[in-house]
């Protein structure tokens, strides 16, 4: 069986000493080079012909930012993971490489001293991105050759709808700047978003999501009441729920076990969406991987509320709104760049002709 080859780009020894062993390790994997900056990984790539490259963020002469460029403008099938610091400048950086065509990213471990900690972490967050985005082989089956998907009729009369709730993962950040740039600043709900990161990150991408927006995208507080046409994002590291008070809805965070592996979950936001708002609940999700959104998607259409999913050609991975398809859980299955309208039309139908879309 062929092994997926990986180019680990690193300026720091210990960093690329440590990544190699443990990716190593792994029977599937074969590091077959190393490069302590973006020059002279350009320079290896044609001699050791990746599958896949991990490319660190902040190193001299040529950083992971001007590395990714070039790769772009050379290699652009190549798939690239950030692996970064979990620090301000590192997120904010991994979130411009993201936007630029970075593949996916992956966080570096807090205690690299850890032998232990720095392997279940490399074992956990980077070797299923690289098995994923291997160009070699599909390593990580589409869930689309599970069952063939089928899409729900349209209901003849569409449900008020009272809240937009949206789950993405791997792919994300560019979806979701896709998505909510497209829709108006009077839009008549408020939208709440559940993206797989840790934390800083969500509070670097609620900022430039409103940078880019009509809407106001903010990191989500606990206690805040809801309003229609502003978006909350939850913080990495907490779940997302909403809760009824009288005659306003607010919203909490906490921090019970993760579902799905994330916290924030999807589901976990879906089941208090459905719960409070019943049928007036507009479910979209889109890119990502694995299945977090299943069971809260069932919740909202045991709910009366509705469902759209991400179609698999336009998504990164269809992984999460694939398993939404697959269980006939979508009422209709749209390409990303058509969401925002679908989203309207069940939204505000009237104003779908202003909307600037047909």
């Amino acid at each position: 069986m062929q092994k997926i080859r990986v180019l680990v780009v690193d300026d720091a020894v210990v960093v690329r000493s440590r990544v190699s062993k443990i990716l190593s390790s792994d029977p599937e994997i074969e590091v077959v080079g190393v490069a302590a900056n973006g020059r002279i990984a350009l320079a290896k790539i044609p001699h050791v012909n990746p599958d896949v490259l991990i490319l660190d963020v902040e190193m001299p002469e040529m950083n992971g930012l001007e590395t990714l460029a070039a790769l772009q403008q050379i290699y652009p099938s190549l798939p690239v993971i950030m692996f970064s610091t979990s620090t301000h400048a590192g997120a904010a950086a991994t979130l411009e490489a993201l936007s630029l065509g970075a593949s996916d990213y992956a966080t570096k471990p807090s205690n690299l001293r850890s032998v232990e900690e720095t392997t279940r972490h490399i074992r956990e967050n980077l070797i299923p991105k690289i098995k994923l985005f291997s160009s070699a082989r599909t390593v990580f089956p589409n869930v689309s050759t599970i069952a063939h998907p089928v899409a729900l009729p349209i209901p003849p009369k569409i449900e008020q709808i009272d809240i937009l709730a949206i789950g993405v993962s791997t792919g994300g950040p560019n979806a979701l700047s896709l998505v909510l740039r497209e829709l108006p600043a009077d839009l008549s709900v408020p939208i709440l978003i559940v993206q797989h990161m840790p934390p800083m990150f969500t509070k670097l991408l609620a900022e430039r999501l409103s940078s880019k927006c009509k809407i106001p995208v903010d990191e989500a507080i606990s206690g805040v009441v809801l309003e229609p046409g502003h978006a909350w994002i939850a913080p990495g590291d907490f779940h997302m729920v909403v809760q009824a008070d009288g005659s306003v809805v607010r919203l909490a965070t906490h921090q019970a076990p993760p579902e799905n592996s994330c916290r924030p979950s999807v589901d976990v936001l879906l089941r208090s969406v459905a719960q409070v708002y019943g049928a007036r609940t507009l479910a979209v999700i889109l890119t990502g991987m694995g299945q977090d959104g299943l069971h809260g998607c069932r919740c909202v259409r045991e709910a009366g509320g509705q469902v759209l999913a991400q179609d698999e050609a336009s998504s990164v991975v269809w992984g999460m709104p694939g398993f939404i398809v697959n269980a006939g859980l979508a009422d209709q299955i749209v390409p990303l760049d058509q969401m925002a309208h679908e989203i309207m039309r069940r939204i505000c139908p009237s104003q779908v002709p202003l909307f600037g879309l047909q």
